[in-house]
């Protein structure tokens, strides 16, 4: 015990300076600790490693699920000396990881003032596409047949102005992320290993908490609602993708124009996601507001909140949409919806959407290192 002590102490002589100094100093003391070893992928991978280098600081930030476990076990976390953050540390080091891999690297600077930038994007891109519609037709209110909103804007040009946002975004996302796999990466990639990883996104497992009975939000209560509204937030994201999809096959490959009836898939894997992006992101959005001001970096909230406040203006624009594709009204709401999608497209790259590509690529290192043999040689002559 005095041995672990001493141990303890000389790691909690190593803070000051950077964001990244500070979760290296953090990662020692908890390697000399190692209560929470059990908790999530980010300790076990901690134990593989005696020194904390840039790399494995980035790779531990993104694998960090911030579920807040670890912070309200910790016997050394505030008020004591040592000062034992976890989650606020990691959060720090996630953002500047943001930063430094963006591309084109000057864009980087929009996650510090996110919050800002999603609000300018959004509203500038409601009112672009308000405008256009006044511009095209001549009136802001108008009933095209059978709710085809192509009346309103022929689909080349849709095609055309989101398909390059969309993109550029993909680019810009896949440049990054593929510089910060560069970094973290040692070792091929398993078919068990990509496996793994694969579930592990699918599931949300690490948001399940230490001991699977959920994250810590407001006081060290366990609650699963933290990692139900990320699912509802995730799968309804990604139906309403498919449904985007699907309609793109029905377009080009079969030849079926928009609009679909209210049974066809597009509209009904389109439906099922508006409302699963209703009810994720209000949930996320409550919890958020509610949630400890130690988990996290406070600084950061902007952009966590602008992303769900987006996610949910999105969602429900597109649903009032159907409901009113067949009404004057359609067109407002075609204008609307079409402005925040385009606000979310442009943001992308740049906002809290990125959380989610960075934070695979760190399952995959874990799944990886997982299977590869120990390099420590702990306790050899």
């Amino acid at each position: 015990m005095q041995q672990l002590n001493s141990l303890i102490k000389e790691a909690s002589n190593l803070g000051g300076g950077s964001a990244d100094q500070e979760v290296a100093r953090i990662m020692q003391i908890c390697n000399a600790c190692r209560y929470c070893e059990g908790f999530c992928a980010v300790f076990p991978a901690m134990t593989r490693r005696i020194e904390f280098n840039t790399a494995d600081v980035h790779y531990l930030a993104n694998l960090c699920h911030n579920c807040g476990a670890c912070l309200h076990s910790c016997q050394y976390a505030p008020p004591h000396d040592f000062a034992v953050n976890v989650p606020l540390a990691m959060a720090k080091v996630r953002q500047e990881t943001y930063i430094d891999f963006a591309w084109p690297h000057a864009f980087g600077k929009l996650y510090k003032k996110n919050g800002i930038t999603v609000a300018l994007a959004s509203s500038l891109s409601l009112i672009a596409f308000l405008l256009l519609t006044l511009a095209i037709n001549g009136n802001l209110m108008i009933t095209p047949n059978g709710g085809n909103f192509y009346a309103i804007f022929s689909h080349n040009t849709l095609a055309l102005m989101f398909g390059a946002v969309f993109l550029f975004a993909i680019l810009a996302l896949g440049i990054g992320v593929t510089r910060f796999w560069s970094q973290i990466s040692s070792g091929s990639i398993s078919g068990a290993a990509a496996a793994e990883a694969t579930h592990d996104v699918l599931t949300l497992k690490y948001l399940g908490g230490g001991h699977g009975e959920g994250c810590n939000n407001e006081n060290d209560a366990f609650s699963l609602w933290r990692k139900r509204f990320h699912h509802f937030t995730f799968y309804g994201f990604m139906l309403c993708f498919a449904a985007t999809s699907v309609a793109t096959l029905y377009h080009y490959l079969l030849g079926l124009s928009a609009p679909y009836a209210l049974n066809s898939l597009p509209v009904i894997l389109g439906t099922l996601g508006g409302i699963g992006l209703l009810v994720g992101p209000s949930g996320l959005l409550y919890l958020n507001f509610k949630r400890d001001k130690a988990h996290g970096d406070i600084d950061q909230k902007p952009m966590d909140r602008a992303f769900i406040l987006l996610l949910l203006l999105i969602s429900a624009s597109g649903l009032l949409l159907l409901v009113y594709r067949d009404t004057a009204w359609m067109s407002v709401w075609l204008a609307v919806h079409l402005g925040f999608v385009m606000g979310f497209f442009l943001t992308m790259p740049y906002g809290k959407f990125a959380h989610g590509i960075f934070r695979t690529a760190a399952l995959l290192k874990n799944a990886v290192e997982k299977r590869q043999k120990s390099t420590l040689q702990l306790g050899a002559d």
